[in-house]
């Protein structure tokens, strides 16, 4: 962990999920497996497909 007030350590996941918020639609989920399969599904294309 780094000095308080030190952004470096959590860049990365406030990039994660500032695209997120931006760039995901997820449908109407009626149970938490349905979200964790949409949100995985965002995460695989972040990962593997989309530009970085």
């Amino acid at each position: 962990m780094s000095r308080r007030g030190n952004c470096w350590d959590n860049a990365p996941l406030e990039s994660f999920f500032g695209h997120f918020k931006d760039e995901v639609y997820i449908k109407p989920c009626n149970t938490i497996e349905e979200l964790k399969k949409e949100i995985k599904s965002y995460m695989t294309y972040y990962n593997n497909l989309r530009y970085q």
